[in-house]
């Protein structure tokens, strides 16, 4: 058989696109053995009964603390008993390290974890144990890559939690395809999953990311579990940002802030005070946003550069900012403030290494552009909140009330924020300034006389 790598579709020739989801170059030749038994088997097919949901127990399914309050917020409130969890992020960037502290401080507050490794050996992990200072009775380790033993080992030991190191390279004797395929990956979490729900147990799948950025292995993968989260972060900086991408049990808003060092990962309970530690007050071209990640508000720094350029086709480049976005408000900038930016390569970046993905950081990075265009410094004092329009106009933006009262806390003094939301409702002593338009908000945040030569 050919099966597609991307979304587990079967055909009996290769193709070289893929009919269910259009990727190219995707199917894989896979042995597939004979079935030894019918699906037919002709027994009688034993009677169920639908119940009404409220008759339904609900008992037994109080969600689990993990110990910490960062990896607790991603999953909704805690571990649900039973439950599947995938985490994936990029080689190096702290999955397993993550992992092995949150099931030793399980161990120790809560009951016995069993640690299966397929990819380090059971001295290995002990040295990082001891590294991390996470040595505990009641975390058990084994380092196995056949998933039939390490489920008997589960059915023996009959652990609290179980985390799986990792998916893509244990494998089951009854498939004939190398560890990592399709049919291995996929007929591996199915079994696992069957383990959890029968037995209670939450377990904890770590995954291999691809070049693209996905899970590696077929995306029924991701459909099979019930949590997937992404752990993210630049290798070259110590933070890291584990990421909801889908919970069946809690929202994919929320995000746990980690910080990486000799004793591991330890959480960051204030970001914005980490983000703004070594902001550059005073210097055109550096504004605050105020950010929602979840129901958690954090401000961070946007950074911005203008460079004059001989090219025909100037450079867009954006670190942690969409790139499409960034498009758009430089042609806002361009046709609503008189901005001529044809000529000016420009760089945009989010400092800390956090990623960006709401619209209401529109009016931090356009001011930051128009700062470093004109040469002309922001308030130190001032955050920007706010979605910009392709009119040049202001738009509102939820929780505008926790996100003013996050920068109050931290010592700002001015906000600017979109007028048609109302007024504030917040405590400190922050001078809120409702804005209309983009070109208003920018001769409101800049200070100083600009440049001879600039707009």
């Amino acid at each position: 058989m050919f099966i597609c790598q991307q979304c587990g579709n079967q055909q009996t020739r290769w193709l070289g696109k893929c009919p269910d989801c259009e990727s190219w170059d995707s199917f894989v030749e896979q042995a597939v053995g004979k079935a030894t038994t019918s699906r037919l088997s002709g027994q009688p097919i034993a009677p169920v009964k639908a119940m009404p949901i409220t008759e339904i127990a609900s008992g037994g399914f109080e969600r689990l603390r993990l110990g910490g309050e960062e990896f607790t917020r991603v999953l909704g409130g805690g571990l649900v008993p039973g439950s599947l969890v995938l985490i994936g992020g990029d080689p190096g960037i702290g999955k397993s390290t993550l992992l092995l502290q949150a099931g030793a401080t399980f161990a120790q507050q809560t009951g016995p974890v069993l640690y299966i490794s397929a990819e380090e050996s059971a001295q290995q992990l002990k040295l990082r144990a001891e590294r991390l200072g996470m040595l505990s009775e009641r975390l058990y380790v084994l380092s196995e890559t056949n998933l039939d033993s390490a489920i008997n080992a589960i059915n023996e030991l009959r652990p609290m939690l179980v985390i799986v190191d990792s998916v893509q390279t244990v494998y089951l004797e009854d498939i004939t395809s190398a560890a990592g395929s399709v049919s291995q990956v996929r007929e591996g979490a199915l079994r696992l999953l069957r383990v959890a729900k029968d037995s209670g147990i939450p377990i904890f799948l770590v995954g291999h990311v691809t070049k693209e950025g996905t899970i590696a292995g077929p995306r029924v993968l991701e459909h099979i579990v019930d949590v997937v989260l992404y752990l993210e972060g630049d290798r070259f900086h110590q933070y890291r940002m584990l990421r909801g991408q889908k919970n069946r049990f809690g929202s994919t808003d929320e995000v746990g802030v980690f910080e990486m060092t000799q004793e591991g990962m330890l959480e960051v309970n204030n970001p914005s005070q980490v983000f703004l530690a070594e902001r550059s007050a005073g210097t055109p071209g550096s504004t605050v946003a105020v950010t929602m990640e979840g129901t958690r508000p954090i401000l961070v720094e946007i950074q911005a550069l203008t460079s004059h350029t001989q090219n025909p086709q100037p450079r867009r480049t954006a670190n942690g900012f969409d790139p499409n976005r960034l498009t758009m408000l430089i042609a806002v900038l361009s046709k609503r403030v008189g901005l001529p930016l044809f000529n000016q390569d420009i760089y945009v970046n989010v400092v800390g290494g956090m990623r960006i993905t709401e619209p209401a950081a529109d009016l931090a990075v356009a001011t930051a552009i128009a700062s470093s265009f004109r040469n002309q410094r922001v308030d130190p004092n001032l955050a920007l909140v706010g979605e910009i329009g392709l009119s040049g106009e202001l738009r509102s933006v939820g929780q505008l009330d926790r996100r003013l009262g996050e920068a109050a806390k931290l010592g700002f003094t001015r906000a600017l924020y979109p007028s048609p939301a109302g007024t504030p409702n917040i405590s400190g002593g922050v001078k809120l300034e409702g804005v209309r338009s983009l070109d208003m908000g920018i001769r409101q945040a800049l200070v100083g006389k600009p440049d001879e030569g600039s707009p």
